[in-house]
């Protein structure tokens, strides 16, 4: 996948739009431990793609991205946690932990494709001769 910026990255846009979501669902909360907290993982998400993406080093990138996936699981619990205390109304709570897990496997899937490049295409090349050993 070819990008010039973190801007690009659809698992970026997502992120930020999850992080406004978040914001929107808990606008009227009064449980603001778990509230600031929520906000703080939303946040942090899109926050740490973009910071690794700017290091300008795949293992540097590659970091970033498994904080932002570890911040993506923090949400998820604290929407779990949410959710068994009825503080959030539930059609966004589904909808925020669906996005969520998506979010986890896209940068999975980003991770991956870093770590691992895809292989050219076309015929690996053999050797004419044995090796010596």
């Amino acid at each position: 996948m070819a990008y010039r910026s973190f801007e690009e990255l659809e698992v970026w846009k997502r992120a930020c739009r999850q992080a406004v979501d978040v914001y929107q669902a808990l606008e009227d909360n009064k449980q603001y431990a778990l509230k600031d907290q929520m906000q703080r993982a939303a946040v942090s998400i899109a926050s740490n793609i973009a910071e690794g993406c700017e290091r300008d080093s795949k293992p540097d990138f590659v970091r970033f991205l498994r904080i932002a996936k570890g911040s993506a699981a923090e949400l998820r619990t604290q929407l779990y946690i949410a959710q068994r205390l009825l503080i959030m109304d539930k059609t966004a709570n589904t909808n925020l932990l669906g996005e969520c897990k998506e979010i986890g496997a896209m940068l999975q899937g980003l991770i991956r494709s870093i770590i691992i490049p895809a292989k050219p295409l076309g015929r690996t090349p053999t050797l004419s001769a044995p090796l010596n050993t």
